[in-house]
């Protein structure tokens, strides 16, 4: 039986994913570009010209056909340091989004599903990291605790579970709802079992829409505190580089092989995870109120319940 319920949900997910490329083409670019920036990232030792911590040409010197992309002031080819760096930047960003997902998903699911004083007391949690203003909070931590990778990840990651946890609550509220949770706690189904059986299940697509946007924030929240100094000083991220351009004034310098490989890089790989995860997010969960900006057309685009509206007022 097994073996015949397999192939079924594959051939589902081919089938989710073509229909969302098919309605969303920014799902596709998306995906394109954050596919061909973590390739990168994965072979960047094989793909390397040079070690990272190797000084390989002159300091400051320029873009040539030997160094495509000139050399910082340290005279370390910026080629090598960006793939490596965006190794770096990919691994806090994943590794904070699992983090995020993991706290935020189990607090949705707890709170939503058991409610009452549990819930109330989860979301007050939620709440006060709604409210708390991230950026100067994530300095403050960051300062206190350290400068170490492990540190910043776990900086961001705590940070950034809170609204995640919201929209799970949100689903299991109506998913514990439905008729098949009902009966199966009707023939005697403990919790436990209700939860991974039917609740998970049910929220999981919604979880991975919205580690995919996290991972975009924490990227962001990473190249914020090492601009800040904040970040890990022995390893090589992307806001590592921008961090350095700027304190060896390469603006002033008109060196700006230094700073703008890496700022695009940040853009691009945010770019890529918002077009993906906002497709993800409004396919799965159609039912979203809210407003957001259309890649397509650059324009803010209007909710699927604004549009409802819009059509009734039209029909009467």
């Amino acid at each position: 039986m097994s073996q015949v319920v397999e192939p079924v949900r594959k051939a589902k997910r081919r089938g989710f994913h073509r229909a969302l490329f098919r309605e969303r083409p920014q799902a596709a670019v998306g995906i394109i570009i954050v596919g061909l920036l973590a390739l990168v990232a994965i072979f960047a030792p094989l793909l390397s010209p040079y070690e990272p911590k190797v000084q390989s040409c002159p300091l400051h010197a320029a873009p040539s056909a030997q160094h495509w992309l000139g050399c910082d002031a340290a005279g370390f080819d910026m080629l090598t340091l960006l793939m490596h760096g965006l190794r770096i930047s990919l691994i806090v960003g994943l590794a904070a989004a699992f983090v995020a997902i993991v706290i935020g998903g189990a607090v949705g699911i707890t709170s939503g599903y058991f409610g009452g004083r549990t819930d109330t007391s989860l979301m007050a949690v939620a709440n006060f990291f709604l409210v708390v203003p991230e950026v100067p909070l994530m300095v403050v931590l960051a300062s206190l605790l350290g400068r170490s990778l492990g540190i910043i990840i776990f900086v961001i990651g705590i940070l950034l579970w809170a609204g995640t946890s919201r929209i799970i609550r949100a689903q299991v509220k109506s998913t514990r709802e439905r008729v098949y949770v009902k009966r199966a706690r009707s023939v005697g189904a403990g919790n436990t079992r209700i939860i991974v059986r039917h609740i998970v299940p049910q929220v999981a697509p919604l979880i991975l829409a919205n580690a995919v946007l996290i991972v975009a924030v924490a990227i962001f929240d990473e190249t914020f505190l090492s601009f800040l100094g904040l970040g890990d000083p022995n390893s090589i991220s992307l806001g590592k580089l921008i961090e350095s351009a700027f304190e060896e004034q390469a603006t002033l310098r008109g060196e700006w092989w230094t700073i703008v490989p890496p700022g695009l890089l940040v853009t691009f790989l945010i770019l890529g995870c918002t077009l993906y995860g906002q497709a993800l997010e409004d396919t799965l969960n159609p039912r979203l109120k809210v407003s957001f900006l259309s890649p397509r057309s650059f324009r803010i685009r209007r909710g699927v319940a604004e549009e409802k509206q819009a059509v009734l007022e039209a029909g009467s």
